[in-house]
């Protein structure tokens, strides 16, 4: 297996570990049963169109539920693909169990675009992206290098107020 060692020319921090499950709810069970992680927020639903989605460079009119708990020092990310045609979809079409499908690296947002473009620059195109209040979310492809995506998270100012919330259990 080849691919770029080169160092990264940006700082980011490995936050979060996603599985992409056919029933959300089952999963959120499942983690609750087997690690104790019991305080997952209510799964929201994410439509692509709202955030400037793009799938491939066009724009996505995809929508997926989306369900978080933080634990162990990191996030766990459950998400269930609900239409169109996704990153999520995709890896539940190639793996009908699901599974680990993604990691994410936040760093704050004025990091972000010179991150997009080391990765880009090293060969790991952008898949999709999303601009939220919270953050400016990108997806590129290391499936081949690492069997997953790596999701960059430039973190807003809100972004990390709702982070650290999220780790104090007060939303």
């Amino acid at each position: 297996m080849e691919f770029n060692t080169a160092k990264t020319s940006f700082a980011a921090e490995l936050t979060q570990v996603a599985w992409v499950v056919k029933d959300i709810g089952m999963a959120e069970n499942l983690f609750k049963s087997l690690i104790g992680a019991g305080n997952f927020r209510t799964p929201v639903t994410i439509r692509s169109q709202e955030f400037e989605g793009t799938y491939y460079g066009e724009p996505s009119d995809a929508e997926w539920l989306v369900s978080i708990v933080y634990s162990g020092g990191s996030f766990i990310e459950l998400i269930q693909p609900l239409s169109g045609q996704s990153i999520f979809k995709d890896y539940l079409d190639k793996n009908p169990a699901g599974g680990i499908q993604h990691i994410a690296c936040t760093m704050p947002f004025t990091e972000l675009d010179e991150a997009i473009s080391d990765m880009t620059e090293k060969g790991y195109p952008v898949i999709t992206s999303l601009n939220m209040p919270v953050a400016k979310i990108v997806f590129v492809d290391t499936y081949k290098e690492l069997g997953v995506v790596t999701e960059l998270m430039g973190l807003t100012e809100a972004g990390l107020a709702f982070v650290e919330k999220l780790k104090a259990g007060t939303i």
